[in-house]
């Protein structure tokens, strides 16, 4: 039985292509989709899922870079109901064992660059997995680890399945990442995804001509989000398998990219790759997430003319939770906005207090696009979601006007003679060196101030820079106190698929 109209929506794919069948949906590797052709490549892969058994409730978990058939998937999961569980593709053999079993995943389809993956993941999974080797969408699909195309799914091709999305159903398992343990698996319902696009588009605006660019890993929120609200939204989809700068310029330029999202470092390089070389005024929006970004680096697209826009979001929030209008880039430099429509941010003492303008504390968040909890963690989910409220683990403060600055996460706190040092602070001031390209901050244990910041840092290409000259250099910048007891030079700094620094990496090595 299909639930009330009222707690549900048509099959939101199938809706636009009726709405808008001929407007182009997806341009990847594989070629070009509009709307309708997408429509009719998802129905050819829910009847070949339906046939596989993929069933209404059961957890489908896809090992794939990014690509057309991994579009598909997500399109044809919610047609049958299934519950999608995107895998980091960089993960280890044990991580994505793990967590295939912890979902209670009996189906993983995979990308012929993972097959060897997939193919060990069913032994390690302790328990029965069907495989499905994905192809191009113009080609079908071919089977692997079940039995070949049979006569049976070609007629099911032919059946178009039809059903209401819930909005209080679990469309996405995403696993966020663990500081301590195993990663949890959020639960994000159609209800979440929905919100997040409406309140997206509220702050951006929507314009028929968008295309918006995924270089994010669609198994992270910050790709896939992109996937929902080019659906909702009828705009096209630019996807890339990863992150290449010249590539994603390049779509810039040609494609008629308009959105694109990114996180600093990727913003980085892409500024590096393309020199003085404008960018074209129809590139209306960089938004820009994963963390605090360096203040030069703003500084940097603000003289240049780059329409940064700072966001904040999480897993657990279906991507964006605040947001900067496009219109106060410059005025609000630094702040990652006020929430998106319909979601509430504040920031609170470590008594529980509301915390003051400009005071420090931790950023909890309320609204329709926060998770309902973590998979079969009940303890873990009441610590997250307490009063209605996620807490996030995350060190922020509002101005007097309710904009949002994010300082760093909690758990990367250094705490130096009982002051508070926040590494994405003492980051900003490496990197705005002329040699430095990357630096991470870490606390090391230190006798007489109980902790002390210790940067690991990776210089440019061609410059060569000592630890005694950055060291110098931040001490006419940043107090005593938080200027590093050592810096480290390294090759290279250890990063997430989203682009996010793994500071835990950093511990293990130098702490």
């Amino acid at each position: 039985m299909n639930p009330p109209a009222g707690n549900s929506t048509p099959d939101w794919l199938r809706q636009r292509a009726q709405s808008t069948p001929e407007r182009v949906a997806l341009i990847s590797a594989d070629g070009s989709l509009t709307f309708r052709e997408l429509d009719q490549a998802v129905d050819e892969m829910t009847s070949e899922l339906a046939v596989m058994g993929v069933k209404a409730g059961g957890v489908v978990a896809v090992l794939s870079w990014n690509s057309a058939p991994f579009v598909a998937v997500v399109h044809a999961a919610a047609r049958l109901g299934a519950v999608l569980l995107p895998l980091n593709a960089r993960l280890s053999a044990d991580e994505l064992g793990w967590q295939i079993k912890d979902a209670g995943a009996a189906f993983l389809l995979h990308d012929e660059a993972n097959t060897m993956v997939a193919e060990g993941l069913a032994a390690v999974a302790g328990r029965p997995l069907k495989l499905l080797g994905l192809g191009s969408p113009f080609e079908g699909l071919r089977m692997s680890g079940v039995r070949a195309v049979s006569d049976s799914s070609m007629t099911a091709r032919r059946q178009r399945t039809e059903r209401r999305f819930d909005l209080s159903e679990v469309q996405t398992i995403l696993y966020t990442s663990g500081t301590t343990g195993r990663a949890k698996g959020a639960m994000l319902t159609y209800g979440n995804h929905l919100w997040s696009a409406v309140g997206s588009a509220l702050n951006l605006g929507v314009q028929t001509d968008d295309r918006w660019l995924a270089c994010l890993p669609l198994f992270h929120a910050g790709g896939l989000s992109i996937l929902h609200r080019s659906v909702i939204y009828g705009i096209g989809c630019v996807l890339h398998e990863s992150f290449e700068p010249a590539r994603v310029n390049k779509a810039i330029d040609e494609d008629g990219v308009t959105i694109v999202s990114v996180v600093a470092l990727m913003l980085e390089q892409m500024l590096d790759e393309r020199g003085e070389n404008p960018y074209p005024a129809s590139l209306r929006c960089v938004l820009l997430g994963g963390g605090p970004a360096p203040r030069p680096l703003l500084e940097r697209c603000a003289a240049l003319g780059v329409p940064v826009v700072q966001t904040y979001g999480l897993t657990e929030t279906a991507s964006q939770a605040t947001t900067l209008a496009p219109e106060e880039a410059l005025s609000k430099l630094g702040s990652a906005g006020k929430p998106l429509f319909g979601t509430e941010v504040r920031v609170l003492r470590d008594d529980g207090a509301e915390a003051g303008p400009e005071e420090p504390g931790e950023i909890v968040v309320r609204g329709p696009a926060v998770t309902v909890g973590y998979l079969g963690q009940p303890k873990a989910t009441s610590r997250a979601l307490r009063g209605g409220w996620l807490h996030t683990g995350d060190i922020g403060y509002l101005d007097a006007e309710g904009y949002l600055y994010v300082l760093d996460r909690r758990d990367d706190l250094i705490i130096s003679g009982g002051e508070n040092v926040y590494p994405a602070e003492v980051e900003a001031a490496l990197q705005s060196h002329p040699a430095v390209a990357e630096a991470g901050v870490i606390g090391v244990a230190d006798e007489r101030w109980g902790q002390a910041p210790l940067a690991v840092v990776v210089a440019r290409k061609g410059v060569v820079v000592s630890d005694e000259e950055l060291l110098s250099f931040c001490r006419e910048r940043l107090a005593g106190y938080k200027t590093p007891k050592r810096i480290v030079l390294a090759e290279a700094l250890a990063r997430t698929a989203a682009g996010k620094l793994m500071r835990g990496e950093l511990r293990q090595r130098y702490g």
